[in-house]
């Protein structure tokens, strides 16, 4: 059942790949840089055809792949993009430069929690795209959610991380634990926001929407 449902869903591929982008994959597996995996690049893409933002702010570039990614996919878009790792933000202007979106892309080198809000190129954004250091996506959340237009959508990216969510006291490494416990602290924060609704998603590694509160009257 589980390789039929594959070969069925290989069927409903929508990624445009070219050697670009296929030589960003490479250089991301060989080098242990996390990107976003491939079904959950599929779910956001498809989601944000439907929503045809003009917008959209990144909080984490990595190597520029989500990015440019999301460029290519949806022509009417300018993305702006934050890291705050030079090694990667240097990377991630390398290959952006060999792209046909660099015009669109908005990359910028900073600590996404330091940078004035102001020095952005934008004030509202349509989009907000969380997929940085993972202990501090609720203040991530907390500084951006001010620059989402009224009928915008916030994607947090790998919260069931490899599902170690689940048993994070099996986890030996300390560090690693907290992390994931700080993970679950930010799902259940975002589960019970008052302002927000968000679904979790189990598609690549986990993706959350959250969108402003509707008021449903019964």
């Amino acid at each position: 059942m589980n390789e039929q449902l594959e070969a069925l869903m290989q069927q409903f591929k929508t990624i445009v790949h070219d050697e670009l982008s296929l030589s960003m994959k490479a250089y991301a597996d060989e080098r242990g840089v996390p990107i976003m995996q491939e079904t959950g690049l599929e779910l956001m893409l498809q989601l944000l055809r439907i929503k045809q933002p003009a917008a959209i702010l990144e909080i984490g570039s990595a190597i520029g792949y989500s990015a440019m990614m999301m460029a290519r996919h949806l022509p009417n878009t300018v993305v702006s993009t934050i890291e705050r790792d030079e090694a990667r933000f240097e990377e991630a202007q390398r290959f952006l430069g060999l792209s046909n979106v660099k015009d669109r892309v908005w990359l910028r080198l900073a600590d996404a929690l330091e940078i004035d809000n102001q020095e952005l190129p934008l004030e509202k954004y349509d989009v907000i795209f969380i997929d940085a250091a993972k202990a501090q996506y609720q203040k991530f959340f907390e500084k951006y959610a001010p620059l989402l237009k009224e009928d915008g959508i916030i994607i947090s990216d790998n919260l069931i991380f490899h599902g170690l969510i689940f048993e994070p006291e099996a986890i030996e490494s300390r560090n690693l634990r907290r992390l994931v416990q700080k993970i679950n602290h930010y799902n259940e924060w975002l589960a019970n926001h008052p302002d927000y609704d968000t679904v979790l998603l189990p598609l690549g590694d986990g993706i959350a929407i959250s969108k402003k509160k509707i008021e449903v009257k019964v």
